[in-house]
């Protein structure tokens, strides 16, 4: 991929997880565990907390990636390798994050993408505002899941082609 346009996707990269950051920052400073989780059974209480467990991580991965784009994207001479590794670990950690959470709190079923309905399903009934977080972001993390989807395997495949030539 050339340098252009390497660069156009970490700006656009970027754009998309400060907004995704904001989104779940604002809801983790708002939401703890006991006022989730309130006089409810046991089972309840683990399932929020694997919830906010699998958002602060998420929270993290997509802080740190915003971080290092922001670094590619300052360097005097861009940097594409750089840059191009940001991408995978956007890929890697934010993006699989998401769609693949720990503690399986929901999980994208592929059925509903092409009717028009939510493809997210929580696994049991969730607060309104645990509901809201997550179909705020889903569109962002689908459309980088897009954008970036070269990232999954032909960028891997493309670094062990590389590393197999300067070692043979």
């Amino acid at each position: 991929m050339s340098a252009v346009n390497v660069q156009k996707l970490c700006e656009s990269t970027r754009e998309k997880l400060t907004f995704a950051v904001g989104r779940i920052e604002l809801f983790l400073n708002e939401h703890a565990l006991p006022q989730m989780s309130g006089g409810q059974e046991e089972e309840t209480v683990q399932y929020y907390r694997g919830f906010l467990s699998d958002l602060r991580h998420l929270l993290v991965f997509s802080e740190v990636s915003y971080e290092k784009l922001g670094i590619a994207l300052r360097r005097a001479n861009f940097d594409v390798d750089f840059a191009e590794k940001a991408l995978y670990n956007v890929y890697h950690d934010c993006v699989n994050s998401f769609f693949y959470p720990k503690n399986e709190s929901y999980v994208e079923d592929g059925r509903y993408a092409y009717t028009g309905q939510d493809a997210i399903r929580f696994r049991r009934t969730v607060l309104p505002e645990v509901r809201t977080v997550i179909m705020d972001i889903t569109r962002t993390y689908e459309e980088l899941r897009d954008d970036l989807a070269y990232y999954e395997s032909d960028y891997l495949t493309q670094r062990r082609m590389q590393s197999r030539r300067t070692h043979a």
